[in-house]
């Protein structure tokens, strides 16, 4: 009996543990003021692991152990506090704070790729952030589209994937292109499983930041997020009205005018406005009788409305569409091959933010897409339509050291093609979701995602990734390790590149899948910035095209017999000492593969093993700047090219420079300098067509060599 006691007793200290700590702990309510009044979503932090959102009133309850703590409250646009308090147990503490808005804090980094919304200092998941200050930069190197943006990223490569039309995607750390998910302000507006047009088609001058998450992401994002996220954050309308209008010229006989505005409609509501049309003609650059940069005209328009009521309640609304017609080719041993796309993208989309209890939010996403493709391929004419539905629902919080998001999304892809049968599909997916955020201490947080898809043609999926972050005596450690999922489509990069018709229809396909892991070490040392980050990933069922026995000048797309194994170190130099800014980066990969044709394992092809890059800028602070630019990439195996199996290595070399005279800032971009061409080495042109239809080889170099743009930015 009294055993038995003893237990009964010991149960019940253990069952009313957590109820007796808590009424030790002090109870600590925050309030935030600033001139204006109380300040809502404010977020208040005390060690070791306590966290909390001010409400609409402006304020937040913390419960604390006893003892000396330090209350740390921050907001965006308000310099942060930090007061000491001395606690005691049970003690019952009201706390005022005056917040005085800072416009330093204005430049503080907030990411949203993640969904959490923090600040890139305190974010587990590795987020590298492209500032508006580099979006401005590339802007005036390449006004039509993002991919020099994203080209001279550190380990991010932009792909060729179709030297006559010049169609190009972003591998992400060595993994193919088809796996990076490309997103608009968290929406899918270019499609579900992005086309190799697409980054050639957004121009950059709306954008205020571009996200990017390396390795899988399929816990956040599903399916299309195998090899990472790029999610490109559109400008916010700010006090005052904007009017910017850039006209730019090359000496390739291209054309850039972009238009952009915003400005507040009222004390709640804003907008802002894209308009831009562009236009290059064909040139055959080395006077091959084959286009070496491909002709188009475009035309882009995008109007957004933003609604946000101080209060933690906002909308944001975008509309687009583009009009886009390219063409390409030349003279081949057969005759003359001309080929052509028009685009009609139409799209649209809005996210909701609600936020309630002080600490509870809820998000909701819609978006809508349709891509109508016009595709000639000498004779053979492929038309067909992309669309994509999307629609997402989340819950987070904050507290204790927790933030945590549950979540549920829909989303929809089809696929209808008008002169090619045989590979119509619809796929389906809901999903759920989940993340939680731990900080364990002041210095390291947790965080674990996990999504479980339920996809129309494949199954079930479930897919996690764990990210930590170590601060210790100044140093960033961030590690994260995930998996991934892809769903088998028609599209692939050789497939975007030739078209469906010498396709035979998909089998039994197994769908690809990723492990992917990566660690990341950081510190800022004054005005030098340094990381380094070792990466690795391994995909399994990887698609490959090869040709079919089934019939003459037929391919197939088939599951590679064995894993695709890549890994890679990335460093990152950064030295900022006004006026003058310094970045360095190196990228060493390697990536191996089972060869199409069974026999051993190779290189994946167009994988450069070393990347280089040195960027110098100086800058008078809006008024001048002048920028001298270095990239060398190495060596990369070539698949199917005649004349070589490896490529040479190249150095590119740019000089920009912009002078404000006014309201008006004139811009001289010097890109290539060297005149680095591929064809200067080996034809472009193949002596035979393939057995996949393709005229050229791939493009494993520049082909447009050295272009001088000039062009001038007006302010009204």
């Amino acid at each position: 009996m009294l055993a038995r006691a003893m237990r009964l007793a010991g149960a019940a200290v253990l069952l009313f543990a957590p109820a007796l700590t808590a009424q030790e702990d002090a109870r600590v309510t925050v309030r935030v003021r600033s001139e204006d009044g109380p300040v809502a979503a404010a977020e208040v932090r005390a060690a070791p692991a306590a966290a909390a959102r001010t409400d609409a009133e402006g304020r937040a309850v913390l419960r604390l152990p006893a003892g000396d703590r330090a209350v740390t409250v921050r907001k965006l646009g308000f310099g942060p506090r930090t007061l000491n308090l001395s606690l005691r147990a049970g003690a019952d503490t009201t706390l005022d704070v005056s917040l005085e808005e800072a416009a330093e804090e204005l430049e503080a980094i907030v990411v949203t790729s993640t969904r959490t919304g923090q600040r890139i200092e305190d974010e587990p998941t590795r987020v590298e952030v492209l500032a508006r200050e580099e979006v401005e930069e590339k802007m005036l190197m390449t006004p039509g589209d993002v991919s020099m943006l994203l080209n001279e990223t550190s380990g991010l490569r932009v792909q060729t994937t179709s030297p006559s039309l010049g169609g190009a995607n972003v591998r992400v750390q060595g993994l193919r292109g088809r796996y990076t998910q490309l997103l608009s302000d968290g929406l899918p507006l270019y499609g579900g499983q992005s086309g190799a047009l697409g980054l050639l088609q957004i121009p950059p001058m709306d954008l205020g930041q571009v996200e990017v998450i390396k390795g899988a992401a399929s816990a956040l994002y599903g399916s299309s997020a195998l090899g990472g996220v790029i999610n490109l954050v559109s400008r916010r309308p700010g006090e005052e009205p904007t009017r910017e209008l850039l006209l730019n010229q090359t000496t390739r006989n291209g054309s850039d005018i972009v238009g952009f505005a915003s400005a507040p409609l009222s004390e709640r509501w804003g907008y802002s406005l894209l308009a831009s049309v562009h236009r290059q003609s064909e040139a055959d650059v080395d006077d091959d009788r084959w286009t070496d940069m491909p002709g188009y005209r475009r035309a882009v328009v995008r109007p957004r409305l933003f609604w946000d009521d101080g209060a933690g309640r906002s909308l944001f609304i975008t509309v687009g569409g583009t009009v886009e017609d390219r063409e390409g080719g030349g003279l081949v041993p057969a005759g003359r091959f001309a080929e052509t796309l028009e685009t009609r993208r139409g799209d649209a989309g809005a996210v909701g933010r609600f936020l309630f209890g002080g600490s509870r939010l809820l998000s909701v996403r819609a978006s809508g897409m349709a891509q109508r493709h016009a595709h000639g391929f000498g004779d053979v004419a492929e038309d067909d339509l992309h669309s994509t539905g999307f629609a997402e629902a989340t819950f987070s919080g904050s507290g204790g050291g927790h933030t945590w998001v549950l979540g549920t999304a829909l989303q929809a892809e089809r696929y209808e093609a008008e002169d090619v049968e045989g590979f119509d599909y619809t796929y389906t997916t809901p999903s759920v979701f989940a993340q939680e955020e731990y900080a364990v201490a002041e210095w390291a947080t947790v965080s674990l995602a996990g999504r479980a898809d339920w996809h129309s043609e494949y199954g079930a999926f479930f897919n996690p990734r764990l990210s930590v972050l170590l601060r210790p005596a100044g140093w960033n450690v961030r590690g994260s390790v995930g998996t991934g999922y892809f769903a088998p489509t028609p599209f692939t990069e050789e497939t975007e590149a030739i078209g469906l018709s010498r396709l035979r229809p998909l089998g039994d396909l197994e769908p690809e899948r990723a492990r992917t892991a990566s660690l990341d070490v950081g510190r800022a040392l004054g005005p030098l910035e340094l990381n380094g980050t070792v990466f690795g990933s391994r995909t399994e069922n990887a698609l490959q095209l090869v040709e079919s026995a089934a019939g003459e000048d037929a391919v197939e797309l088939v599951n590679a017999e064995g894993p695709t194994r890549t890994w890679g170190t990335e460093l990152l130099a950064r030295w900022h000492q006004e006026p003058f800014h310094v970045t360095a980066t190196h990228t060493y990969l390697r990536s191996r593969e089972s060869s199409p044709d069974g026999v051993g394992r190779r290189e994946v092809p167009l994988t450069p093993r070393h990347a280089l890059g040195m960027v110098g800028m100086w800058e008078a602070e809006g008024e001048a700047r002048v920028g001298l630019e270095l990239y060398y990439t190495g060596r990369q195996a070539l698949e199917d090219n005649p004349f070589r199996d490896r490529s040479r290595p190249y150095l590119i070399v740019g000089l920009l420079g912009e002078r404000r005279f006014g309201p008006a800032r004139a811009f001289v971009n010097l890109e290539n300098l060297l005149d680095v061409r591929q064809t200067r080495y080996d034809p472009l042109v193949l002596p035979s067509r393939s057995a996949e239809g393709r005229w050229t080889t791939d493009a494993w170099a520049p082909l447009e060599g050295r272009v001088i743009n000039a062009g001038v930015r007006l302010n009204f």
